[in-house]
């Protein structure tokens, strides 16, 4: 994994290092492709690759086995073998569709990343996890496909509006809630921040992120799963919103600040340490509290199709303390009601 600026200008030679194929398909969106996709293209070129670009509609509607199976199509067609590979090229749900298809095709062939939004550099592209949407919930369909590289190039996000910059903040925050205090208190103090701290703290995220996945790659003990903090009730939000009402990372701050009220009920999290999380969600633009007309009980419908719900059972992350996290089974259907109606 490559962090720093003006990385895509040197895409293809970053490839050739670890690819020898010739031929890719890049996967990317109406959005982004306007933007990245002809220079990124021309870059492989030089390098000696044989690009088949593939453009798929932006948004999380996209992330479905139909779009996947036409991915698929497109690269058959332009007779892509077991001996190519795949470049994801845009936010987390190009990350996920293209590992996805990467998993896939021909059983497995490599994948590469160029995350486009902070959200996907500290997060979906770190743990090799991939997967397309079902009609009843998120992810419920994937693989493990670990990328072969990722290109964390900081100057491509100098294009992200700030609602869309700020979505990213979720996960950081979430990532020093569960395991870095130190990096919460530098968080408390961030300003305009250049492009130097910008990516000590992209490389910091991905070191926590990168240590729970390889403590417990495909979730058998439990420590990965302490990265979905927040996620049970920010899943639910984005579904009952049906996609289109908040992003991901602004469900994951309402996500987190329900489970933080279940925290205290059950972790014994001081009400301070609550409001101190509240408050720097609020720093970055995040939202702490749903509109009112929200249908909250729609939220509660989505979460019998979460993914962390085992044979009926509540699989709940908790923080007793900004820093640490665990898993519980003592978190009852009532305790999330009652979070969400605080919402």
């Amino acid at each position: 994994m490559l962090v720093g600026d003006g990385l895509l200008e040197q895409f293809g030679a970053r490839v050739r290092q670890h690819l020898r194929c010739k031929m890719c398909a890049i996967v990317t969106d109406d959005k982004v492709g306007r933007l990245f996709s002809e220079p990124v293209q021309e870059n492989l070129r030089l390098a000696g690759f044989q690009p088949k670009l593939i453009t798929i509609p932006a948004g999380e509607k996209s992330k479905t086995l139909e779009q996947a199976g036409a991915i698929c199509d497109q690269m058959i067609d332009a007779g892509l073998d077991r001996h190519s590979f795949v470049i994801g090229l845009g936010g987390g749900v190009i990350g996920d569709i293209s590992g996805f298809v990467a998993a896939i095709y021909h059983r497995g062939i490599p994948h590469v990343q160029i995350p486009t939004t902070l959200l996907a550099m500290v997060d979906s592209s770190i743990g090799g996890k991939t997967g397309v949407n079902t009609r009843d919930g998120k992810n419920l369909i994937g693989a493990i496909h670990h990328p072969s590289l990722v290109i964390d190039d900081i100057d491509v996000l100098k294009t992200l509006p700030p609602r869309e910059f700020n979505q990213g903040f979720g996960e950081i925050i979430k990532h020093a809630v569960i395991a870095d205090a130190k990096m919460f208190r530098t968080l408390q103090g961030w300003g305009a921040a250049d492009a130097a701290a910008l990516q000590r703290l992209i490389r910091r995220n991905i070191e926590i992120k990168a240590k729970i996945v390889a403590r417990d790659e495909r979730e058998q003990t439990g420590e990965r799963a302490l990265l979905n903090f927040g996620h049970t009730v920010g899943h639910a939000i984005e579904r009952a919103g049906d996609f289109n009402e908040c992003l991901h990372g602004e469900a994951l701050s309402l996500g987190i600040v329900a489970a933080c009220a279940i925290s205290i009920k059950k972790a014994r999290l001081t009400p301070d340490q609550r409001d101190a999380v509240v408050e720097l969600l609020q720093r970055f633009k995040l939202p702490t509290r749903l509109p009112p007309n929200f249908p909250r009980e729609k939220i509660f419908n989505a979460l019998k199709f979460d993914k962390k719900f085992e044979g009926g059972k509540v699989r709940f992350v908790v923080t007793p303390r900004i820093g640490a996290a665990h898993l519980t089974n003592d978190v009852t259907l009532d305790d999330i009601r009652a979070a969400i109606a605080q919402l």
